[in-house]
Parts: structure tokens; sequence; C-alpha cells
């Protein structure tokens, strides 16, 4: 869904209708502070906030960022580090704190199940934002858009309050060559930490053959997988083999990129499928094919409890009753290499002339790769970021055509866009999977909006229908 689409509010809906919601762990520490620059209306951050372990934390966490009645919108927001390998005293104050907000508001006021949602490929931020999502009792972690193997043990050893690494992926690293990222819950208590609840692991994958390896090699117990197809929305895995364009520029997929739900139930492991099961049918065809259930995105992502701008929301379910949407695998759109699904939306990137009137920058950096200086130092470049910068470290000029700023788009998304130094606001990129064309079938005659419990009830009767 992206940044704070599904945020606490949608999950904490899902979960009072008997579900497990789930909250995007991208770029929370972000997202809080910007929430609290708009002047946190409705004062549930800070309450959480009040709620945090460490008291001293959360007064110069709002010091910093809280602006009662919130900022001018002419004014900029201000601006927070940028993710890095060693993060700042700071910067782990602010990953920790906001994932524990973030999973303590989705946890609020019920007793069922929260999971929170994280991509392997970023990184820098994980070990502090795990530890964050499990002080507030996350029930459950997901992770997938790379090779998750090393989280399932990070998982065990934080719960017993040790120190953790993860090897961060490096572009020129010599072979056996190990950049590392670390975090200490003692020393970031700077005391013995409190026991935490280790909670389950699905890792997202594609593919049996990956499930199979993370159930084997991963450092710790996998308790489950979620099957992401490529009509899924967000980042899809490439297909297997050679890159083939479609006439209108999208990958190919193939027979090679459906999963093996016979292997999968072969390993013995619970599974839930995911892209575009929340369409009509959905549902019972997972469960027939043995699947323990569905993962919701696209639906949830326009419903009333989400987090994307109302403003989009509103755009795009009148083109849903209008038949007009559409959705376009964008090969080159992700600095990441990642195809990214993108909705055609007016006044978003997805026009040309939109996003060729942007001027490039790279102020937010959570999509960035890290590179290998000749003095073995790191340092990170993004295929989005200005031409001259990406190719004065090293990356070939042809990776920047095309390339889109995720980051800030994702942020406009959902309402929080930055005033760049050219006074221009970000625009949005709305990413969603191909089930947005079906969003009508969730609409009451009449309505022009839905809810989280409108989406599930609608789901849940089709499996009464086919029984």
């Amino acid at each position: 869904m992206g940044v704070a689409v599904s945020d606490w509010r949608l999950a904490n809906a899902v979960a009072r209708a008997g579900q497990l919601g789930v909250v995007s762990g991208t770029a929370l520490d972000l997202v809080m502070a910007r929430r609290l620059q708009t002047g946190d209306e409705d004062g549930k951050v800070r309450n959480a906030l009040g709620h945090f372990p460490l008291p001293d934390v959360s007064r110069r966490l709002l010091d910093r960022y809280f602006i009662p009645g919130g900022k001018s919108n002419e004014k900029p927001f201000r601006s927070k580090p940028v993710p890095a390998h060693r993060p700042s005293r700071h910067l782990q104050e602010l990953l920790v704190a906001a994932n524990f907000v973030e999973v303590f508001l989705a946890k609020e006021g019920h007793s069922q199940p929260i999971g929170i949602n994280f991509l392997e490929k970023i990184q820098a931020p994980t070990l502090p934002s795990l530890f964050g999502a499990m002080l507030a009792g996350v029930d459950y972690v997901l992770m997938g858009a790379g090779i998750p193997r090393a989280i399932p043990g990070i998982l065990d050893r934080l719960a017993e309050g040790k120190d953790v690494e993860l090897r961060l992926d490096v572009a020129g690293a010599d072979r056996g060559e190990e950049f590392m990222t670390e975090f200490s819950p003692a020393a970031f208590f700077e005391s013995a930490p409190p026991p935490l609840a280790r909670p389950r692991f699905l890792a997202i994958v594609s593919s049996a053959t990956l499930a199979s390896m993370l159930a084997r090699k991963s450092s710790g117990r996998v308790d489950g997988f979620v099957v992401e197809g490529p009509t899924a929305g967000g980042h899809n895995a490439p297909p297997r083999g050679r890159t083939e364009l479609s006439e209108s520029g999208e990958p190919v997929y193939g027979l090679r990129d459906v999963a093996d739900l016979e292997a999968f139930k072969e390993l013995g492991l619970p599974f839930w499928l995911a892209g575009s099961f929340g369409g009509p049918g959905g549902l019972p065809k997972a469960l027939e094919a043995g699947a323990a259930g569905i993962q919701v995105g696209t639906a949830f992502a326009f419903c009333s409890e989400s987090g994307i701008d109302p403003d989009l929301k509103e755009q795009v379910l009148a083109m849903a009753h209008e038949g007009r949407l559409s959705v376009f695998t964008d090969p080159k759109a992700s600095p990441t290499g990642f195809p990214f699904k993108v909705a055609a939306l007016s006044g978003t990137l997805s026009e040309e002339d939109v996003y060729d009137r942007r001027v490039r920058r790279c102020d937010l950096g959570y999509l960035r790769h890290a590179v290998k200086k000749e003095d073995s130092s790191l340092e990170w470049r993004c295929a989005s970021e200005p031409v001259d910068d990406f190719v004065r470290k090293g990356g070939d000029i042809e990776e920047t055509v095309g390339r889109k700023c995720i980051c800030n788009a994702l942020m406009a998304n959902i309402g929080l866009a930055q005033i760049g130094a050219d006074g221009v606001l970000e625009n949005p990129l709305l990413t969603s999977g191909d089930a947005i064309t079906e969003l009508k079938q969730f609409l009451q005659p009449g309505a022009s909006s839905y809810s989280a419990s409108d989406v599930i009830e609608k789901l849940l009767e089709q499996v009464v229908a086919e029984a």
C-alpha cells in the first residue's frame, strides 16, 4: 500500500472486525515527525508517547517536532536525519519511538493481534524499528522485498534483550567483506531492557523455492508465508528469467511466475495469498488451494480508515464508479530496480508532464543503495536523485532514466507532502494492485465511500455463498 496507508487507524479497524490488522513499518520515523508538526490534532501521537517506557525520549521528540496548532501550510516540514547504517542517538530514538507509537495505537481498545510490515531492501532503519514495535507488543512481523533470512534470529535476540546486527547489501564490497548495522537494547535503555514477547514472523515471498530456503536456512523460526503475485500493489518481484516488456512497456510475467501452491502446502507452514485475492471469489479460491486466508491490500487502501489523502481517495472512488481506473506496472519508476505498480491518476507523477516538472532531490533517502568507496567507507546513492550526483558516485546515467522519487511521493499520498526549496509541493504517486478496477463492489448503492468492515463483510460473504 505504501507509507502509512495501512496506518494505525486502518489496522485498528481491521482488528476490531476480527482479522489481523497490519501497519506499514516503512518510514514511520518520518511519518511521526510530520504528524507532530501538523499539530497532532486528536492528540493520539502524544498520548502514545506518554506510554513510551523512556519519558525523556518522548520529551526530547516532542520538544523537537511538536508544533501546537500545526505548522503554516506555506512552511516546509522540519527535516529529520536520513537513514544511516550508524544512526545517531536521536535517529535511534525517533525510530524506536515511532514504531512503538504506531503499534501501540493499532492495538489500543481491543485484544486482537496486530502485525507490522517491513521491506527487507530498506535495511538501515530495521533493527531499531523492530525493537520499537516489539516494545509495543507487536504480534506479527511481516517482511518481503528481499530475502529476510536474518530477521527471525534477530527477533529471538531482541526478545531476550541481546545486541543484534544486520548485514547491509553494499555495492562494490569484496567477496567475504561485510558491512553491518547494529543495535543494542541495553545501550538504548542505558540499563537492562525489559523482556519482550517474540512476535511471529511471516516472510513475504513470490515462490515456493524461496519459501523453502527461508524455512530451512533462516536464523530462527519462520512461522508462515504471504505469497504475493505480480498483480499486488507496490513493488513486485521481477519476472523470472530474462525480462521482456509488453507493447505498453510493462514487464511480461509468465507461468514461471505463478506460485506452486502444492509446494507451499508441502512445507507444512500456514500461508496467505496476496495479489488480487481481495476480488470476487478470491477468498474461497485461496482456501480451496490450502491457504490459511488472504492478504487484502488494495480494497483496504481506499476504505475510509486508510491513510490516503481524502481528496485522492475521492478521486479514485469516483473513477471506480465510472470504470476509468487503470494500473501500469512501471519497470523504471522505482530506484530499487523492482517493478512498481502505478495508478494512472490526474495530478500525480504517473503523468509525464508532472514528472518532467519536478526538480530532482534526495532528501529522505529510504530507497538509497549503499556503495563502497575507495577508502572502504560507505556512501549512498539513489537513481532518483539529481543525475550529476548519481553519476559522480559511480552510477550509470542510464539507471536514472524514468526514475521517480517514491519516498517524497508516498508522503504526498497521505497528505504529508514536503515543500521543496523551489517552493513547490511534492506530487503524489499512487501505487495500487490490479484489483483497483474492482473497488466498486464495496460501494453500496448511492454511497461514495466504504469502510474496512464493509470490505471484510463482503469478502466473508463469498465464503458463506460457496459453502
